[in-house]
């Protein structure tokens, strides 16, 4: 017998709860903020379709995280949908956008609860993949209380999605009408194909390079945006710091209009490439020398999100070569200890923001604290999705 936690009766009702937070005060900004969004609800959002991965979370905190061989018990529990499309899509959704996602889980309690909490949530989920047996993926989180860290253990889906999952009729109906598609290079050999289709129909493709993964190569080639955690960019091009492996993506991908570095409490390096090209006639400057120039300008004396750009330049990279283009440093929110619960999913939050942000045609002074602001928000609640906020919150009037 399953355990208990897995069964309809004892898993969904917690699982696909959606808990919101309702502000205590309405300051004047807010209310207008709430004024200008009700003028343009009648307006049709943009749609973002996602492919990629789906699951469950069960998440525990502990108070430390546990040693070899000991035995502990959690100070709390909470099942949840996880999953990087999942969580991002389901960020999009919250924020307004019309979210599409496909994935595939199997038809048992979890691939319910799956479905059910992303639909809850108003993600589209019309074009998964339901497999009559297997086992839909799930994670084990440890949230460590004391470090603010957490720990993934993650069992995949079975049987995977394979190509033949798909029809040509269903991509082509899931690509329709779409603005943008996002891919976490989950389920790559399916995921390449709808991104092939997303290039030769000129919808722009966003890629959340995470770490390198199969596909990865081919789905970046076929990308106009790149989302990448901290270590990936050295990881990937082997340059010996983040602004020279920043050069060193847009000179290996010619297609990609700007790469973003998320690095946590340190707030994010965005790089893009300039349409002017080759006119621009300013001296070089090396990459590494402008995001020092670049931090001295940043205000560090403010908790709020922030941004500061350099002007369009030729950036130069030590034995990486030369890339016209414009640097932004995003800070992060400075979260109290006290309001810090948990980081899971926070990069997920970010890619979500970023998503809206191209979709609504940020500009990337404004994108990025915007999407700083809602990871941090993210940040205090437990798991990748309870903290969620919608575009209503007060918290985001500020910034939106």
């Amino acid at each position: 017998m399953a355990p208990t936690f897995y069964t309809t009766a004892t898993m969904l009702p917690t699982y696909i709860s959606v808990p919101s937070r309702t502000p205590l005060t309405t300051t004047t900004s807010v209310r207008r903020f709430r004024a200008k969004m009700s003028s343009v609800t009648q307006v049709e959002s943009p749609t973002v379709l996602g492919f990629g991965g789906v699951g469950v979370d069960l998440l525990a905190t502990v108070a430390e995280f546990p040693k070899p061989d000991d035995k502990i018990r959690s100070t709390s529990l909470k099942v949840q949908g996880g999953g990087n499309a999942g969580n991002a899509l389901t960020c999009a959704a919250r924020l307004g956008l019309n979210a599409r996602l496909i994935s595939k889980v199997a038809s048992d309690a979890q691939g319910r609860g799956i479905l059910e909490e992303l639909k809850a949530d108003g993600v589209d989920v019309s074009f998964f993949v339901v497999s009559e047996e297997g086992n839909s993926p799930f994670t084990y989180v440890i949230v460590d209380n004391q470090t603010k860290t957490r720990t993934c253990i993650h069992t995949p889906g079975s049987p995977p999605m394979v190509p033949d999952d798909i029809s040509n009729a269903t991509m082509l109906a899931a690509l329709a009408g779409v603005k943008l598609v996002y891919f976490d290079v989950r389920l790559p050999d399916t995921a390449l194909l709808f991104a092939h289709e997303a290039n030769r129909r000129k919808i722009p493709i966003l890629i959340d390079a995470e770490r390198p993964r199969e596909g990865l190569d081919d789905l970046l080639n076929l990308s106009d945006y790149v989302v990448c955690s901290a270590k990936f960019p050295q990881t990937w091009t082997g340059a010996p710091t983040v602004p020279s492996a920043l050069v060193s993506m847009l000179l290996r991908l010619p297609k990609v209009k700007f790469v973003i570095v998320t690095l946590g409490a340190d707030g994010c390096i965005m790089l893009q490439r300039s349409v002017e090209g080759g006119s621009v006639q300013a001296e070089e400057i090396g990459a590494d020398d402008l995001v020092e120039k670049l931090k001295c300008q940043s205000d560090s004396s403010t908790a709020t999100p922030s941004c500061v750009s350099s002007d369009v330049t030729r950036l130069h990279a030590k034995g990486v070569g030369t890339v016209c283009g414009k640097l932004f440093l995003g800070t992060a929110e400075k979260i109290p200890q006290s309001e810090l619960v948990d980081t899971t999913g926070a990069g997920d939050a970010f890619i979500g923001a970023v998503l809206y942000g191209i979709c609504t045609n940020k500009p990337p002074e404004q994108m990025l604290p915007f999407a700083a602001q809602v990871a941090a928000i993210a940040c205090r609640d437990l798991g990748a999705r309870a903290g969620l906020p919608r575009l209503t919150d007060p918290r985001l009037a500020p910034l939106s």
